[in-house]
């Protein structure tokens, strides 16, 4: 039988989801502890990867289960799983239902500090830049919508067989005081580091070192921008995966110490 796993985790100790030799993952932390439950190896697919030190308040996993169990495999599983990794739920799924394929659309949250916080060092992103022009990266978010192909924003475009994307959101928000940004984008498919790369450029229009226009026209020619670098992972959440049998909301009320995130936010 096929199950989907809803689960969270805090990435900063791992390199991605994705199994890797010789280093540190989620997917593999995952399948260690099922076995160690189920005594049988049991393969998982994930709804996505996720870069070195990205979080992901919402995430899915199917797997493909024969016994029955007569226990509660969620308590089992998160006695199992060390602090940063979480299992909300298991749902039954139909045998033909994929938890990557499947999904329809994904959200991603950025965020950002712009003054030292120890507390928010591994949560949101450091850039000691209080002086941003928020005005210019709300109309800059903007572009993001009105255009489909992201080659210009893609580190490894030869990967994929296009570079297209429906973005449906891309949303600047600011706490109270100005002193953190939110950057919110929903789409449905993203390419690998997609989201830090907007948000370099988003920074890049910010501290004027490139205007609307020079944005706009690196996505119309689909021309890289030189020396244009990545966005900090550990500000990068995958917050919501969206299919048409499945919509649940993020667990947020079970953030602990990232209650901040579901703070107030106004849009830009």
């Amino acid at each position: 039988m096929k199950y989907f796993f809803h689960i969270g985790y805090h990435g900063n100790r791992y390199r991605g989801w994705q199994r890797q030799p010789g280093v540190a993952n989620v997917q593999e932390v995952i399948e260690d502890a099922l076995f160690n439950i189920l005594k049988t190896p049991v393969s998982i697919i994930g709804c996505g990867r996720t870069d070195a030190q990205v979080h992901a308040i919402q995430f899915f996993f199917h797997a493909e289960i024969d016994q029955a169990w007569d226990y509660d495999l969620v308590f089992r599983l998160n006695k199992r799983l060390p602090i940063d990794i979480a299992v909300f739920e298991i749902i039954p799924v139909q045998d033909d239902q994929h938890a990557r394929y499947d999904a329809t659309q994904r959200t991603y949250d950025y965020f950002i500090h712009t003054y030292k916080d120890p507390f928010l060092s591994e949560v949101s992103s450091l850039y000691l830049e209080p002086h941003l022009d928020l005005e210019k990266m709300k109309d800059a978010s903007k572009l993001f919508t009105r255009y489909d192909d992201f080659m210009a924003l893609c580190k490894a475009p030869a990967r994929y067989k296009h570079t297209r994307c429906h973005v449906t959101e891309a949303t600047l928000f600011t706490d109270a005081t100005g002193d953190k940004l939110r950057f919110r984008i929903s789409a449905n498919r993203f390419l690998g580091r997609m989201v830090r790369m907007i948000m370099g450029t988003l920074l890049e229009v910010g501290r004027k070192q490139m205007s609307v226009d020079a944005l706009e026209n690196y996505l119309i020619t689909r021309q890289t921008p030189e020396n244009l670098k990545p966005a900090y992972p550990q500000g990068l959440f995958l917050s919501k995966v969206t299919y048409p049998y499945l919509d649940i909301p993020p667990r947020t009320e079970r953030l602990g110490r990232l209650q901040y995130l579901t703070e107030d936010w106004v849009p830009v």
